[in-house]
């Protein structure tokens, strides 16, 4: 199988980091992305309300996963369970 990670696994795991908050370096490193796949991931999941972004002052940014992005997470996360990929489920 191909060891590169599917869109779908990279959006799984940007809303796992951003469950309760997290700031754009922190989803970054912690889904080992590069800087402009961090800035189009974010763009796509605010557009489709997936994660709301949280200014608590300047220049401090907090993204935070809405109810959708939630649900969301929990059904890639049941579709990667069933098709065996469960290295790629909640490392």
């Amino acid at each position: 199988m191909n060891q590169r990670r599917s869109n779908i696994e990279i959006i799984s795991e940007m809303l796992r980091i951003g469950a309760n908050g997290a700031g754009k370096t922190e989803i970054m490193y912690g889904a080992n992305m590069s800087y402009n796949q961090i800035q189009k991931y974010l763009k796509f999941l605010i557009s489709q309300d997936l994660i709301d972004k949280v200014e608590f002052g300047n220049p401090s940014v907090t993204y935070i996963v809405t109810e959708k992005g939630h649900h969301l997470r929990k059904s890639i996360d049941a579709v990667l369970e069933v098709l065996n990929f469960k290295d790629s489920v909640d490392k």
